[in-house]
């Protein structure tokens, strides 16, 4: 019989090549809470649950309508006149086993006015179809305690997600292309003992080819240098004369090595610089003023920023990893093995500031562990932080971020002006006690309604008088009359499972702050608001 981690490394063999097994950990010990077992938050949670997510937990007070049955997939006939928390909650566990799963069949109001507390435990929350009054209330309560919030709701065919979190680090982000860590530029002493190792000139040709194009690369930057007032190329001349400098070591046309190196020139031959993403956190006034509650990641920040200041000469610690390349396998394995040995050193370093810290703050030493500080390490040139907005300063006039609106909004085919009708369509409730579209008599006076209010809105709220939104936008929100269509429900659920899995794993930078999806178009914008 297979062990319980043989089986786990074959059932989520995907996605642990995404996020890997300290990714699969940080899931593994998330508990998300979703507020309202709607068809938007029934699909977001199985997309955490078939993942792996740690446990969930869903509050909702309503019964299982014949609306319920029309839209959402993880209802059944049986299920007319029942808890919806309860009945959802059966269908999902038979999705993946491993996953905790309760359902508190409470009012959520009742909850936020007798116990502040109850949401502490969750690593974030989902709330799906609340008005304006009682997410307010959720939102407050999350943004003092810290905890991310996710708001999601699907109008027929228009999704909405928006993300509030006060502040989130990124360990992982993941960059599509990465520049290789080389440090060719400054080679640390073993590499550069290794280099001098190997004499290309008194190399057979069979060996010739054989050499790692860093090898290479150093070898003739040392020519260079000593040409050149100990510089390295520094601007497109320079570096087209370098290539044919390292072209004309090649013996013949098929030494691929050569070819690799002069390849990488462009991007392996360049000064070392901080990323300036990396510099703004290493200068951050939460990183050289550390607390008694800050959190880990400032920890491991200012324990970076004392090694890049001190003993990494304004260097992050090295990488620890090289490209594939054509070289010979005792050559690649050497290589590899020096760049593996100057990373661990280096976090060793880093690790050696934490300790430091960690007694500073009187914490004990083991509260950040040897893993946790070479995972940071390695991954220091990919840092990324992210720091949010309240709900309520999005809502108050004077601190709304207009200036992203007012762009996309310039462009009258733009899908952002839904976030206005969405706004609108709550202004609208509040004074109705309905949704627009939702009383077919009262149609037409309802787009009239709408569009007044959306005017409104613009003009007083945002402060962007001269913008406007298209009547068949407005018809076309009516026309929905609020209703929740699955196949919206569906892809928003995807979008929203994907940013969950973002923030627990820390892998990933998630969209800051709100998405909007049009249906009809296919087409979606994301917002800072």
């Amino acid at each position: 019989m297979a062990s319980p981690q043989v089986d786990k490394s074959i059932r989520y063999d995907r996605q642990l090549r995404l996020w890997g097994d300290h990714g699969q950990e940080s899931l593994e010990k998330s508990h998300v809470c979703l507020i309202n077992a709607s068809a938007t938050g029934t699909e977001i949670l199985k997309n955490l649950v078939l993942p792996g997510i740690g446990a969930f937990t869903i509050l909702d007070s309503c019964t299982v309508t014949e609306e319920d049955l029309g839209n959402n997939f993880f209802l059944e006939r049986d299920s007319l006149g029942k808890s919806r928390a309860a009945c959802v909650l059966t269908l999902l566990q038979e999705l993946n086993p491993e996953v905790k799963g309760s359902a508190v069949e409470k009012n959520l109001e009742t909850i936020l006015l007798a116990n502040s507390t109850f949401f502490t435990k969750f690593s974030v929350v989902i709330a799906t179809n609340l008005g304006l009054s009682l997410l307010s209330m959720l939102a407050e309560v999350l943004w003092r305690e810290s905890i991310p919030l996710l708001v999601a709701k699907c109008v027929g065919m228009i999704g909405y997600l928006r993300l509030v979190m006060k502040e989130h680090a990124i360990i992982e982000s993941k960059p599509d292309n990465p520049i290789e860590d080389l440090r060719l530029d400054q080679p640390f002493p073993a590499l550069v003992q290794y280099a001098r190792c190997i004499d290309l000139g008194k190399l057979e040709d069979s060996e010739h080819r054989q050499v790692p194009f860093p090898l290479i690369l150093l070898e003739y930057l040392k020519q260079w240098k000593d040409g050149h007032s100990g510089e390295i190329p520094k601007n497109y001349k320079e570096k087209k004369e370098f290539k044919t400098l390292v072209e004309s070591g090649k013996r013949s046309v098929d030494e691929e090595n050569f070819d690799e190196a002069c390849k990488a020139i462009n991007t392996s031959v360049s000064k070392y610089s901080l990323p300036s993403e990396v510099r703004e956190i290493l200068e951050d006034p939460a990183c050289s003023n550390l607390q008694s509650d800050s959190t880990n990641f400032w920890v491991l920040v200012r324990a970076l920023s004392d090694f890049v200041h001190d003993q990494g000469n304004g260097q992050l610690p090295l990488r620890g990893s090289i490209p594939d390349m054509f070289s010979s396998s005792d050559k690649y394995i050497g290589l590899q093995r020096l760049y593996q040995s100057q990373a661990k050193m280096d976090a060793d370093v880093v690790g050696s500031h934490v300790t430091k810290l960690l007694a500073q703050l009187g914490r004990p030493e083991n509260s950040i562990s040897k893993t946790d500080i070479q995972h940071f390490c390695h991954n220091s040139a990919f840092l990324r932080l992210i720091r949010g907005r309240s709900l309520a300063q999005e809502y108050e006039a004077g601190t709304f971020l207009s200036d992203n609106l007012d762009l996309q909004l310039d462009n009258p085919d733009s899908i952002a002006a839904y976030y206005i009708l969405l706004r609108a369509g709550e202004v609208f409730h509040r004074s109705c006690k309905r949704y627009p579209g939702t009383d077919p008599n009262c149609f037409e006076g309802d787009v009239i309604n709408l569009t007044k209010i959306s005017k409104e809105i613009l003009s007083k709220d945002l402060s962007l008088p001269s913008a406007a939104v298209r009547e068949d936008f407005i018809v076309e929100y009516c026309r929905s009359g609020s209703a929740e269509l699955h196949s919206v429900a569906a892809f928003i659920g995807g979008v929203a499972g994907q940013e969950v899995i973002k923030l627990v794993t820390h892998q990933y930078v998630p969209f800051n702050n709100t998405f909007i999806y049009d249906a009809i178009t296919s087409t979606s914008c994301t917002l800072e608001l």
